[in-house]
């Protein structure tokens, strides 16, 4: 019996208690969605025929009442119906999020969207201010750095990634503490616009202090509606206004939307208004490698055959009793079968050998499905392995740079929209404005060693030394500088500090001018070799 005919099996016997509604609606709901995984795994290649999957993306909790759910155009089943209908045959549809949440137990699938989310939130990011007034910034920046610590922003922005890898949809939920599920009294206040933290909207919503957590939501649990299919010019066109999380209503200003890797306007409807997953892009990939590492295992456990060649003619004519001894001969030694073993055979009429298949060359092919896969999603192979690579001077440099430069554009592309308007509420719920002097940037990933840290250095100061001696800048200046760099190794040095460098010429210390003279009365009298060396 197998996995989905063990859930769909009938009692034997009726129930001795009836069964309770809420069990009820969450079988139904279970069933609904493992249908749907056992619709697209059981699907016969040769029937061709493409699969709805509409009803069986979301569980039927997860959406809002029928007048409410979203439909696909009528038009394009007559002007782009064939090519909406062989799109089953190249495996071109939605997976659907039950079938896309199985691929998430594999780790090939795991390690492409955990890498790429652990990378993207490793170093973080930055505050600093770009005032020109001279304000200190200090004690604000601080209270901004404990803020994202209390909320956890790094760590839900990591799930969100992470999220978006799996199913190509995530969400970030803004809890203001004016509205609920539970309270029938405030649940009004979810459907309302919060603004997008710069405008006077926000400025009138959020009070200090109302910013009381951050939840990630997966996509499974919300139902896009209410987007305008009209007026292309439109920022509404094809972009969801309200969001339905477990049938009830969202505005999307309190529930980011978050997708990486977005299709086209055509096929929004059919993903759930969400993007395509990472683990759908690198299926095809995946299952190339899943089939060469099983063809592999399977040619290594048997690449060595026994051949006993011996004369089977009166074994297999009829009545020849030859057959059963011939039999027990080889179970015996298959039995016993080991390098220590011996298999005696009759000389004359019999030979025994062993033929074996070339194994030279599987490691190849296994390399390179799997560096397949890793194309997909732009993985090095240290990052996704962790095998360094072997070889003369083999190095993996080149490969980690434009993999981190990779990583700095998707920060910009999926994190920093909606990580301003995080740190725009941030700033409304601390000190209820927005300091347009404090902004953010991604830490960069990429890191130099401790000798090339010391070598730069040595530039910097060789550097501020020519600087200083043309006139450019001032000893202050270059003072200032070191005391302000985040990476110096002097962290105690105070700028207001200077050294008294007539003080130092009076004691003798050579001053940046040359080497001083000592003048004749320093000599002390007697002293034959002071004497000299003032002379």
């Amino acid at each position: 019996m197998g996995f989905f005919d063990f859930l769909r099996r009938k009692p034997s016997a009726p129930a001795a208690e009836p069964v309770k509604p809420a069990e009820k609606n969450f079988v139904a709901d279970a069933m609904a969605m493992l249908n749907a995984v056992q619709l697209i795994s059981e699907r016969k290649t040769a029937e061709r025929k493409p699969i709805s999957l509409a009803p069986y993306i979301h569980p039927p909790k997860a959406m809002p009442p029928a007048n409410n759910r979203m439909v696909m155009d009528s038009g394009l089943t007559g002007w782009a119906g064939e090519a909406l209908n062989s799109v089953a045959n190249e495996g071109l549809e939605f997976l659907g999020y039950p079938y896309l949440a199985l691929l998430a137990q594999r780790p090939e699938y795991r390690v492409i969207s955990e890498t790429i989310a652990t990378e993207a939130t490793r170093k973080w990011i930055e505050f600093k201010s770009v005032g020109t007034d001279g304000a200190d910034k200090t004690e604000r920046i601080k209270q901004l750095v404990d803020e994202f610590d209390r909320l956890n922003v790094r760590d839900h922005f990591a799930a969100l990634a992470t999220q978006d890898g799996f199913f190509g949809r995530s969400h970030l939920f803004l809890d203001f503490g004016d509205g609920s599920f539970e309270d029938p009294a405030t649940y009004h206040e979810l459907k309302t616009d919060i603004g997008d933290g710069r405008d006077k909207l926000s400025a009138s919503k959020v009070k200090k202090g109302s910013l009381k957590r951050l939840q990630t939501v997966e996509a499974v649990w919300t139902y896009p509606t209410t987007y305008n299919a009209v007026n292309p010019l439109s920022p509404t066109w094809y972009n969801p206004q309200v969001w339905y999380v477990m049938g009830k209503e969202v505005h999307r200003s309190r529930l980011l939307t978050f997708i990486g890797h977005p299709v086209p306007d055509l096929l929004k409807p059919a993903y759930s208004f969400g993007g395509l997953s990472l683990s759908q892009m690198a299926k095809p990939y995946v299952d190339i490698w899943l089939t060469t590492r099983q063809s592999v295992g399977t040619l290594i456990h048997s690449f060595s055959v026994m051949v006993l060649m011996t004369d089977l003619s009166t074994i297999l004519a009829p009545g020849g009793g030859g057959g059963a001894a011939l039999a027990s001969r080889v179970d015996l030694f298959n039995e016993l079968r080991d390098n220590a073993g011996t298999f005696v055979v009759n000389k004359t009429s019999e030979d025994f050998k062993n033929v074996s298949v070339p194994l030279s060359g599987l490691h190849e092919l296994q390399a390179q499905s799997k560096e397949h896969m890793m194309s997909v999603a732009r993985i090095p192979a240290v990052k996704f392995t962790g095998i360094q690579p072997s070889g003369l001077n083999a190095s993996s440099e080149g490969e980690i740079r434009a993999f981190y430069d990779t990583i700095g554009a998707y920060q910009n592309f999926f994190f920093r929209p909606n990580l301003t308007k995080v740190v725009h509420f941030v700033m409304l719920s601390l000190w209820g404005e927005i300091d347009e002097e404090i902004v953010f940037d991604f830490v960069p990933l990429w890191s130099m060693s401790e000798k090339e840290e010391a070598e730069l250095r040595k530039i910097e100061a060789e550097t501020d030394q020519v600087h200083v001696d043309a006139g450019v800048l001032d000893p202050h200046e270059v003072r200032k500088r070191i005391a302000s760099d985040p990476d110096t190794p002097y962290a105690d040095l105070d700028v207001d500090d200077m050294p008294d460098l007539l003080d130092e010429e009076e004691r003798g210390l050579e001053p940046p001018g040359g080497k001083p003279e000592l003048v004749a009365e320093e000599v002390e009298e007697g002293d034959n070799g002071a004497e000299e060396k003032a002379a």
